[in-house]
């Protein structure tokens, strides 16, 4: 699950940071006028540093690190904190920061792989606003928005949404359509997508180089859009991540062109206990051609559940080979609290 590295290619032909910046900030004073509405320093005060310690035994330590550092957003009056999952990923503990507060410590209600999200509470008030959920299915190519990480207005970052589309991430997960936004923001751990009404509509997950395609490329983040934490939230509150667990085999690949290659594979996980390697090529899952990411993910969930089997046709080489994996939970390899 290591973050694509910063791309730090030149934007051109994009509106001048300063005006961009001007326009969305002129625009989050407007929501004042709206009687018991906040503005401006209200709708800030609710991004907070999430800091997390996380065992060096944790599967996920030697990719993420035992110490993790982002952002996070108060969304409601009892302290319920929005962020990227990844940052609490397997945390023994977790503390939140208001702006100009001491760090409180903070409860996991929630790590929930299929959206990206990762729910907290903090375990005392916190003295912010809450910040309203926008509708980011509204969010369209070239709108004009704000990021902002856990800083005030000196964190706040004009961007652009430069695509919305599918995301497929090597670690065997699928966003149906994402937020892609630029020039990149360097602090995109858990950071905070607002639209001109400071409300907020989407969760930053990923820098990449990427996020605008085509003739003309351009680097920028990935965001979850808000409305997908709408749609499972009741399963996150009740239980702790949404739905059933989808089928798993621990494998980290990419796409070459119409190849999807394995790059590497979990410790002990199905696919490395059937004899998958690095660098086999998956070419059909029970029969059914792939040549994509997101196929091979829809094609191996399917209508599965974790300790189905599924025949995985593999090229090595030169050679055609199938393997048979019982698929596994994700959520019970993990070292989870």
């Amino acid at each position: 699950m290591r973050k694509p590295d910063v791309a730090r290619a030149p934007i051109t032909g994009l509106v001048t940071t300063a005006a961009v910046l001007a326009a969305c900030l002129l625009a989050l004073p407007a929501v004042e006028a709206q009687s018991g509405d906040p503005g401006v320093t209200e709708v800030l005060s609710a991004v907070v540093a999430v800091e997390s310690k996380v065992p060096a035994s944790a599967r996920t330590a030697p990719a993420l690190g035992t110490e993790r550092a982002g952002s996070g957003v108060v969304i409601d009056a009892n302290g319920l904190i929005v962020t990227i999952g990844y940052l609490i990923l397997e945390a023994s503990e977790v503390t939140v920061t208001a702006l100009g507060n001491e760090p409180t410590p903070a409860e996991i209600v929630a790590y929930d792989h299929a959206t990206g999200f990762g729910l907290l509470r903090a375990t005392r008030p916190l003295g912010v606003t809450p910040m309203s959920l926008g509708r980011s299915n509204a969010v369209a190519e070239s709108d004009h928005l704000l990021v902002t990480a856990f800083g005030g207005v000196q964190a706040v970052r004009p961007a652009v949404t430069v695509s919305r589309r599918e995301f497929a991430g090597y670690w065997e997960y699928l966003l149906d359509e994402a937020i892609f936004t630029s020039p990149p923001y360097p602090m995109f751990g858990g950071a905070a997508l607002l639209d001109s009404n400071g409300q907020l509509v989407g969760i930053g997950s990923l820098v990449v180089a990427d996020a605008m395609q085509g003739e003309r490329t351009l680097p920028g983040n990935m965001f979850v859009p808000i409305d997908v934490l709408k749609s499972v939230m009741g399963d996150l509150l009740s239980q702790g991540r949404s739905g059933a667990a989808r089928p798993w085999i621990g494998v980290y690949s990419h796409q070459v062109e119409s190849l999807v290659v394995v790059q590497r594979l979990a410790d002990d996980g199905p696919a490395a206990r059937a004899g998958v390697r690095a660098g086999d090529v998956i070419i059909e899952i029970d029969g059914e051609p792939i040549t994509t990411l997101a196929g091979f993910y829809r094609a191996l969930w399917g209508d599965r559940a974790p300790g189905d089997h599924v025949s995985i046709t593999l090229l090595r080489g030169e050679e055609r080979r199938s393997v048979l994996v019982e698929t596994g939970d994700r959520y019970t390899w993990l070292n989870l609290k």
